[in-house]
């Protein structure tokens, strides 16, 4: 079967047609859509079959967020679609698909960072509101009326009585002047903000869609593979590359097992538990904490490094097409990952779906050993990362520590907040205190292999500070949520997300014998609290029984893919606070890190999306690192033992 661009289409059914739109920015950028015979590219994103099939090339990964429902759900609204003929597609390379807002996460087209519907959400609507003005000028010139007089709806172009199909419009509306400002629409036409059914959905159920380890192709051999340095120059049966070594098999079973037989030696990375354990503590006790007067609280909070929760290993599959690589593989960042597998002028990646939404797949290391396999071949070579090995080389959350001291008024408010941070990006702080005076601290961990993480670096600032809050509002005599409401007076968003998820948990106020923690945090212009009920178990391991979620994440797309996302998120926290913590040996990880809990083990979960008019925020961790906080905060209140530690470990804390 020929593997290409439309073979990769979700949702609606594949189709010949002719794409109209859009040169809402930047016109300097040629189009580069994928077209059959007889189709016409006008700009980027999008086209229109003769069938009224409406294709919507979408530049960001779905990793499981929804992605490929959003942007086409905000189009398809703009557009005056029929949302049962909206389909999807990967958007191929070019400079008019880069995310402007990914910064460090990398360059070009990038999935990561809460971004996809703050940077493409307004291109795609434009584009949608561009092709609805140019279908209606289309129409308005067959009957002889003027363009005002004609609106869109269900896949119609209609006026007065009469209406003509999308697809009977869109070659003469190609031919119409592009306009440069088309008007949005005032309100939602019927599909924005509607819990529209995922266009990934059913092809999900049914297994049509691909993943990469899916892709066949003619002549493909397997490879397995394993990443490091050699010990050996050349080892007989395998291909050595620059930092990896290969077994090529007809199944990836066969591959695999002649790669065990042949039992490579590498050379190690001193690095294990004890070396990060005092390096960690090295930094943490190197400086001092400024010296506050007065009562004053101190507490200390640390966190192992944290190891994702994929489920896909990495995958890729390569082939050379007269000195042209083509790239099939499931990747956070597209074409960054073609750069590095060495291509040649022309070369091109299929970004395929990632299983997983932990952004494991931030990097791929499978991509360039296929590139180079299959050139050294020349044949298609498939490339996959054993599961056990790919944990073992898993680029982690880095471990982090905090020390904070807060100085109390006689009023009990909080005076001063001073804390010196190990090993994380400065912590984001909601409350109002007079003087902060937070430091961050480099370990040197260089030879620990760290990457990105859904939550990143707020998971453990949230855990430490939240934490600390509630500490602090016990020590006061204080109620936590007022302690915290108080605090809050410059965040009006999110003080309401916390009142009301409390109303919605049944708040009780969080006194001796409670079973309730609170717990609140902003990210991506968004902002979340949590309630969670929980306790010591008889097994001596934390029990959690619900978790109550309230989110102001702006205007909502698809309330029904928030909700997902947010119950995702809160399953990927408590999986990381309840995993066992990971054994580092030789540079590797040996063991611990968890899996996402099965239905069985996963508490009740309440999510509640606050209606709002502002501008569109972001979600995929915006709730991850809610979790660890509220539950140490609910343990600390029914048994009195503070969790200071991530992940939990109540059998070694106080």
């Amino acid at each position: 079967m020929k593997v290409d661009r439309r073979t990769l289409l979700i949702g609606g059914g594949a189709g010949v047609g002719l794409v109209v739109a859009w040169g809402v920015w930047p016109r300097r950028y040629a189009p580069g859509l994928p077209l059959a015979k007889g189709e016409q590219a006008f700009d980027h994103f999008l086209k229109i079959a003769p069938s009224g099939l409406v294709t919507v090339a979408v530049p960001q990964v779905e990793h499981g967020q929804g992605v490929w429902t959003a942007l086409p759900q905000l189009l398809a609204d703009e557009l005056g679609a029929d949302w049962n003929k909206v389909a999807v597609i990967p958007s191929p390379a070019g400079k008019a698909y880069d995310n402007v807002l990914a910064g460090p996460l990398g360059k070009g087209r990038v999935t990561g960072g809460a971004t996809s519907v703050r940077a493409f959400g307004d291109r795609l609507r434009q584009a949608g509101a561009a092709a609805r003005a140019m279908l209606c000028a289309a129409a308005a010139r067959r009957w002889g009326v003027s363009a005002a007089e004609c609106d869109t709806a269900a896949g119609f172009v209609a006026c007065g009585g009469r209406r003509l199909s999308f697809g009977d419009l869109a070659e003469a509306a190609a031919e119409e002047v592009v306009p440069r400002d088309a008007p949005l629409r005032a309100r939602p036409a019927g599909l924005a903000m509607q819990p529209l059914p995922r266009l990934d959905g059913p092809p999900k159920v049914d297994g049509s869609v691909r993943f990469a380890a899916d892709i066949r192709l003619p002549g493909l051999v397997h490879a397995a593979a394993l990443i490091g340095d050699t010990a050996e120059r050349d080892i007989s049966g395998l291909h050595l590359g620059e930092g990896w070594v290969a077994a090529i098999g007809a199944t990836s079973w066969a591959a695999r097992q002649a790669l065990a037989r042949a039992a490579p030696a590498f050379r190690t990375t001193r690095l294990d538990d004890r070396a990060i354990e005092l390096a960690m503590a090295a930094a943490l006790e190197g400086e001092e904490l400024p010296p506050l007067t007065g009562r004053t609280v101190t507490a200390d909070y640390r966190m192992a490094a944290v190891p994702h929760l994929a489920l896909e290993p990495p995958t890729a599959t390569a082939r050379w097409n007269e000195g042209r690589l083509e790239l099939w593989a499931g990747t956070h960042r597209p074409d960054e990952t073609l750069a590095s597998s060495g291509p040649g002028p022309g070369s091109h990646l299929f970004p395929l779906p990632v299983g997983g939404p932990d952004h494991r797949l931030m990097t791929n290391e499978a991509a360039p050993i296929a590139a180079e396999l299959a050139r050294r071949l020349s044949r298609p070579v498939q490339v996959t990362l054993s599961p056990a090995h790919a944990r073992a080389i898993d680029p982690v959350l880095a471990p982090a520590q905090a020390r904070f001291r807060a100085k109390l008024g006689p009023d009990n408010r909080v005076l001063a907040w001073v804390g010196r941070l190990v090993g994380i990006s400065p912590i984001p702080m909601p409350y109002t205190v007079p003087q902060v005076d937070i430091h961050l601290i480099d370990p040197k961990l260089s030879r620990l292999r760290t990457g990105h993480l859904r939550g990143g670096d707020d998971l453990f600032a949230t855990f430490a500070r939240e934490s600390f809050v509630d500490e602090l509002a016990r020590q006061t005599g204080f109620e936590p949520l007022a302690f915290r409401i108080a605090m809050l007076g410059g965040h009006p968003r999110l003080a309401r997300v916390l009142t009301t998820a409390s109303a919605l948990g049944g708040w009780d106020g969080g006194g001796a014998g409670s079973t309730l923690g609170l717990a609140v945090h902003s990210a991506y212009g968004s902002h979340a609290a949590l309630l969670a009920s929980a306790t010591i178990g008889g097994d001596g391991q934390v029990a959690v029984d619900r978790l109550v979620c309230a989110v102001d994440c702006g205007r909502v797309v698809n309330p029904q893919l928030v909700r997902q996302q947010v119950e995702s998120a809160i399953i990927a926290g408590l999986a990381y606070a309840r995993a066992p913590a990971p054994s580092v040996s030789d540079g590797l990880l040996r063991s611990g890190g968890g899996t996402a809990p099965g239905l069985a083990g996963t508490p009740r979960i309440t999510v509640e999306v606050i209606p709002s008019d502002a501008k569109a925020g972001g979600l995929s961790g915006l709730a991850v690192p809610l979790v660890a906080p509220a539950v140490a905060n609910a343990v600390s209140a029914a048994s009195g033992r503070r969790l200071r530690a991530h992940p939990f470990d109540p059998m070694s804390q106080p």
